[in-house]
């Protein structure tokens, strides 16, 4: 019986990894988003800096920001997490969870 806890509470943590991996890629594409838009010089600079400024470090190495126009007067920003093996900052799984935002660009008077 032990075995079979062990094993069930092993896949529930890998199930709260994911989750909390999604959480951060999504939340970080909002925020890069929100400072591109805001971004009058290098927005480019501003969208990833933003993404990655509240992550946590386990989940900095492996991110990659994209940022880029959508539609005119439209911008979007994708984010790329690895979800950890167990272990935040160890190893992580080879397919990334992706988020996504997109916001109006800010026009400045």
């Amino acid at each position: 019986m032990a075995p079979t806890i062990v094993i069930t509470l092993v896949l529930l943590w890998q199930c709260v990894l994911l989750g909390y991996t999604y959480t951060l890629a999504g939340n970080a594409a909002d925020e890069a988003v929100r400072a591109g838009t805001a971004a009058t010089g290098d927005r480019q600079g501003a969208c990833v800096r933003a993404g990655l400024k509240d992550l946590p470090s386990a989940w900095q190495g492996d991110a990659e920001i994209n940022c880029g126009p959508g539609a005119p007067g439209y911008l979007r920003a994708e984010v790329k997490l690895k979800v950890p093996v167990l272990l935040p900052g160890v190893i992580g799984f080879p397919i990334p969870v992706t988020g996504h935002a997109g916001a109006v660009e800010e026009v400045k008077d």
